[in-house]
């Protein structure tokens, strides 16, 4: 196996082709944001389906998304509500903004997501002063506010809210204490704070395949019926 990412890739091909192909509000999603110069950082599509699933295995009615890109991801937790839920993401760049309305558009989502344009801090600070709370947060933006984007995600939280983050392995380098880079550091500081964090249960996951070597994090809040469960984690 002379190049990881290059077979990696291959068999996420191959599990692709498993499961019904992508339809075309999803294709064009990816290729819209393409065609608009946005670089190729969004989840892949087995990655999608998975968001989709565990939106649609808690329940979620109302989901926060932190960084939207092309809205490629935000389609796939959109489709996972239902019919009088509603799904806030959260994008700085207006160009971005603007092609994930236009595949949001196409999904038949603009009734059902609204896309918050500015620095994601300052929409996540007027929603906990606003009282909002979310079933599903979903962390995928800029790695130097990850920890702060962790902290406010739980002041959004209510018990059984699920965490999401994205690119908590970094193709292992969250696990050199030589790295320097500012996003490792960054990720490795929110991954600190969740593992350390009693009012959640937390797992991190390491991914291979066409987005190579890198991981989720997740974190379910806990709530008073959970402490009978404390001694089994």
């Amino acid at each position: 196996m002379s190049d990881p990412d290059e077979f990696f890739g291959r068999v996420d091909h191959f599990l692709e082709g498993l499961l019904p192909p992508d339809d075309e509000p999803l294709v064009a999603a990816l290729r819209d944001s393409a065609s608009a110069g946005l670089p190729s950082i969004q989840v892949s599509p087995l990655q999608g389906r998975l968001l989709h699933l565990f939106a649609r295995s808690i329940g979620a009615r109302r989901i926060l998304e932190i960084g939207t890109l092309g809205g490629y991801s935000t389609i796939w937790l959109g489709r996972a509500l239902p019919a009088d839920g509603q799904l806030v993401t959260l994008e700085i760049n207006p160009r971005h903004a603007e092609v994930a309305r236009a595949n949001l558009a196409r999904a038949g989502l603009t009734d059902v997501v609204e896309i918050r344009l500015g620095p994601a801090l300052g929409s996540l600070d007027r929603m906990v002063s606003d009282g909002r709370t979310f079933d599903l947060v979903f962390i995928d933006a800029d790695k130097p506010n990850g920890p702060a984007y962790y902290d406010r995600a739980l002041a959004l939280a209510h018990p059984g809210t699920l965490i999401l983050i994205d690119n908590a392995v970094r193709r292992g380098e969250v696990a050199d204490p030589r790295s320097t880079d500012p996003n490792v550091l960054s990720t490795r500081e929110a991954l600190e704070r969740m593992g350390r964090d009693p009012r959640v249960d937390a797992t991190i996951i390491q991914t291979v395949g066409a987005k190579h070597h890198d991981g989720f994090a997740l974190a379910r809040v806990r709530g008073p019926d959970d402490a009978r469960n404390v001694k089994a984690l």
